[in-house]
C-alpha cells in the first residue's frame, strides 16, 4: 500500500487510508557527530549509526540525523535545542540527559604493540618509567582524563605524549591518531578509551595488545569503567521507556554490532 504524505490527499481519502491502517512513517531524530569514528560519521559507518538504524528498523520508523561536532555545547545545541531526540552514546547517569538502561560497559585500555611491549595491566608497572606513554587528553594540562590523573600521581608526566581526545577534526577519523602513533612506534604504550582502541587496532599494521584498565589501586575513586547508554531530554520518559525496551529485546543484535566494530567490553554491564 502506498501512503501519501500528510496534506497530499483529500480529507475523504485521508479517512479511507486511516481506516485501512495506513499512516505516515514516524521519524526518529538522532543527534550525532559527522566525523567521530568508531562512534559515528556522516557516511553512517560507526557503531552508533548502526545502532540507530537498528532502532529505526525495530520501531518501523525513518531515521533522520542532526550533525554537530561533539564538543562542548553539543547537547545544548542539539538535543536540548529540540533539533533531535536521542544521543546514541552517553555515560549512564549523564547529567545533561535522561539516560536509558546501559547497552555496553567498556573501559580504558593499555594498548601496546605485541612485538615491542608485553602486556601492562597496572599503573605501578616499573616499565612505565622508561616508556613513552600516549594519553588521550581533553585540555593541555595532562591531568583531565582518568589515565592522565593516575600517571600524574606517579610523577610520570614527563613520559607522556598527549593526544587531544577530539583529534584533528580536519582529518577523517580524528580519534585514530593515538593508535597510529602506537603502530608507528612514536609511543611505546598508550592509554585509550576502549571503543576507539578496539576499532582502530583492527587495521593497524602491527598486532596490538589491549588490556582493560578497570581500576587504580593508588586512586580507587578514579573511574576507568563506564556503562554506556542512550540519552534523551529529561522530560521524555516515553522515549526512554522505548529505548529500554529496545535494548532489552535486541541485546543479541546490539552485541553483534559492537563485536563487528571491535568494541571491548568488561563484565558487569
Amino acid at each position: 500500500m502506498i501512503c501519501l504524505r500528510r496534506g497530499a490527499a483529500s480529507a475523504g481519502l485521508a479517512l479511507l487510508l486511516a481506516a485501512a491502517g495506513c499512516r505516515e512513517a514516524r521519524t526518529i531524530r538522532v543527534c550525532a557527530d559527522p566525523n567521530n569514528l568508531p562512534f559515528s560519521n556522516e557516511a553512517r559507518e560507526g557503531f552508533e549509526n548502526r545502532l540507530a538504524a537498528l532502532l529505526a528498523e525495530d520501531r518501523g520508523a525513518r531515521l533522520e540525523y542532526t550533525w554537530w561536532a561533539q564538543r562542548r555545547g553539543f547537547v545544548r545545541h542539539t538535543l536540548q535545542a529540540g533539533r533531535c531526540d536521542v544521543v546514541m552514546g552517553v555515560p549512564s547517569g549523564f547529567g545533561l540527559t535522561r539516560t536509558s538502561r546501559p547497552y555496553y560497559r567498556s573501559s580504558y585500555v593499555f594498548a601496546a604493540r605485541r612485538d615491542r611491549v608485553s602486556p601492562l595491566a597496572s599503573f605501578d608497572d616499573p616499565r612505565l618509567r622508561d616508556l613513552k606513554i600516549g594519553v588521550q587528553m581533553i585540555g593541555d594540562d595532562f591531568a583531565n582524563t582518568p589515565p592522565a590523573h593516575a600517571l600524574a600521581a606517579r610523577g610520570l608526566v614527563g613520559n607522556v605524549i598527549g593526544f587531544p581526545v577530539y583529534g584533528d577534526y580536519a582529518k577523517p577519523a580524528p580519534l585514530s591518531a593515538i593508535v597510529s602513533a602506537l603502530d608507528r612506534g612514536d609511543v611505546d604504550v598508550a592509554l585509550i578509551w576502549g571503543p576507539a582502541a578496539g576499532y582502530f587496532a583492527r587495521t593497524a599494521r602491527h598486532p596490538l595488545g589491549l588490556t582493560p584498565v578497570t581500576s587504580d589501586a593508588g586512586s580507587p575513586s578514579l573511574p576507568f569503567v563506564f556503562d554506556m547508554a542512550m540519552g534523551v531530554r529529561h522530560d521524555d520518559a516515553a522515549l526512554q521507556d522505548e529505548l529500554d525496551d529496545f535494548i532489552g529485546r535486541r541485546r543479541a543484535d546490539i552485541d553483534r554490532i559492537l563485536d563487528e566494530h571491535g568494541v571491548p567490553r568488561v563484565e558487569g554491564r
